[in-house]
């Protein structure tokens, strides 16, 4: 490895972990308003209903969006364990196993 190469790895490194971590050490000594402390408990589950329902259309250009089949069928026994279990652990083994059933015998 080259120092070049190296010190883009660093520079990336360091570019990825500042927006993440600076935010928490700026907020650490604040008091928030309870109003923003209420409104961030929501921008994760927002973030992931986002990310989970984008996954289960497909969009094509100039058409109406058309179902995921494989994805939405798996997404009934995972989305069904989240409710039950409220447990990542579980939802997430569930979702893979799922998908990997659903693209092994159905698609």
């Amino acid at each position: 490895m080259t120092l070049y190469s190296f010190l883009v790895i660093l520079g990336c490194a360091i570019v990825t972990w500042l927006p993440r971590i600076l935010p928490f050490l700026l907020v650490r000594k604040l008091q928030l308003p309870d109003i923003v402390v209420r409104f961030l408990s929501y921008v994760p589950i927002c973030i992931l209903t986002a990310l989970f329902v984008q996954n289960l259309f497909v969009v094509k250009e100039g058409e109406f969006p058309d179902f995921n089949i494989g994805y939405c069928l798996a997404a009934i026994p995972t989305t069904l364990v989240a409710i039950f279990t409220k447990n990542l652990m579980w939802i997430v083994i569930v979702g893979i196993i799922s998908m990997a059933i659903i693209r092994n015998f159905l698609i």
